[in-house]
């Protein structure tokens, strides 16, 4: 039986990032007595966010696929419905449109940046509008830390009076023309959980330019409990708060986004010097309109000249500990979801059959980023796809703050 003891300390792929002043916030809630889902940490958390963001209105929750849930269920998607959804994503993006008894419809992907193609949405709302049957609402998912083209989808949305949802899960502290991701649409989510830029463990946030769309969510969040001394009830709620003791985690967070952003950026840029060169290595391409948070730095490999499939990299990281990850299989590949309208597909499915998710946390230290170039460059050397000496210091990029 091989020695646990022996292998080396395991590399995650986005780990939790704690060492600033959450101890002392997570103190102050404690000692305040207040750690339900309620108190001042929440208020304060819920504020700084929106006001980070430039929205005026937002809702603490206990994770990104409840604010999602609650989005819907204010733009009062009924049973039947249809909801576009980007095709390449995590399944929280998706899901909650079945909570609500809606049906998705998944459009491709844009290969020039990886989120949903505005021209095959275009497609999709015009043929809609030909059936005289329009869908209630489209998320479009911030892929990797990489805002969606809003300039596009906003225009077309509004044109054809579809409402909009902007799942920024994995965006925060990116931008788009210099707006925050999770500011576009009618309604925004965030995701605080253990693997996302910055984490409350578990928890996420809905945040809209619209008040009563808001405090429904709030209403609903809180077990739709109505106004009356005792407990009343005239819609089905859930228990979706987030709780003060958590939102004191994301209040210390917080205040470090953009040093968090900036190390991720810093993993990019050595992967990107270290790696770029090699043939059959591509990295996940980045628009121009804006800037992403680089919450993961994503590679396709193709085996015809990189000599090696993704799943032999992957294998070979594993091998030392090391973790990484195939890229989101498209949802209308899932199973769960067969027989739901996709347009497009062939994009997402391609970019899922070679990508892989290198990892890229905000406290991954220069030595273990070392191991994970070195193990890949090794897969290349042995492959024979024209990779130099491991030796070959050159190589082997340290990493830097400067831009």
């Amino acid at each position: 039986m091989a020695n646990d003891n022996l292998k080396p300390r395991r590399v995650y792929l986005s780990p939790p990032h704690l060492e600033g002043d959450e101890f002392e916030f997570v103190r102050d809630a404690l000692e305040s007595n207040w750690v339900a889902p309620v108190g001042p940490q929440l208020d304060a958390f819920e504020r700084e966010v929106a006001e980070r963001l430039g929205v005026p209105f937002a809702v603490a929750l206990s994770s990104g696929t409840a604010a999602i849930h609650l989005a819907l269920c204010g733009l009062k998607v009924a049973p039947g419905d249809e909801v576009i959804c980007s095709a390449l994503t995590f399944v929280a993006s998706a899901n909650p449109i079945v909570y609500e008894g809606g049906r998705p419809v998944f459009i491709d992907c844009d290969s020039a940046t990886w989120t949903l193609s505005p021209d095959l949405l275009e497609e999709e709302l015009r043929a809609s509008a030909t059936r005289g049957r329009m869908p209630k609402a489209v998320i479009a998912v911030d892929l990797y830390g990489q805002c969606a083209d809003y300039g596009r989808i906003q225009t077309l949305c509004t044109e054809y009076g579809v409402a909009l949802i902007e799942d920024a899960a994995e965006a925060l502290g990116a931008t788009y023309k210099d707006k925050m991701a999770g500011s576009f649409g009618d309604c925004g989510v965030l995701s605080f959980n253990g693997n996302k830029i910055i984490t409350t463990s578990g928890g996420g946030m809905l945040l809209s330019r619209d008040h009563t769309l808001i405090e429904h969510a709030r209403f609903l969040a809180k077990q739709a409990r109505d106004p009356a001394p005792h407990f009343n009830h005239t819609s089905v709620g859930y228990t979706y708060r987030m709780s003060n003791v958590l939102a004191a985690i994301g209040r210390a967070q917080l205040r470090v986004l953009d040093q968090r952003v900036e190390a991720r950026r810093s993993n990019y840029r050595a992967y990107r010097e270290a790696l770029g060169h090699l043939p059959g290595i591509e990295f996940m391409p980045h628009a121009a309109y804006g800037q992403p948070n680089y919450w993961l730095t994503c590679v396709l490999i193709n085996p015809e000249l990189f000599g090696a499939t993704r799943d032999d990299v992957r294998l070979a990281l594993e091998a030392e500990n090391i973790e990484s990850r195939p890229v989101w299989k498209p949802m209308h590949l899932q199973p769960v979801f067969a027989g739901c309208r996709f347009r497009g597909g062939s994009v997402s499915q391609s970019i899922f059959e070679r990508g892989l998710c290198l990892p890229s946390g905000s406290n991954l230290s220069e030595h273990d980023l070392q191991r994970v170039i070195e193990v890949i460059l090794g897969v290349a050397a042995r492959s024979g796809s024209g990779a130099t000496r491991l030796e070959n210091e050159s190589l082997l990029v340290p990493v830097s703050n400067e831009s």
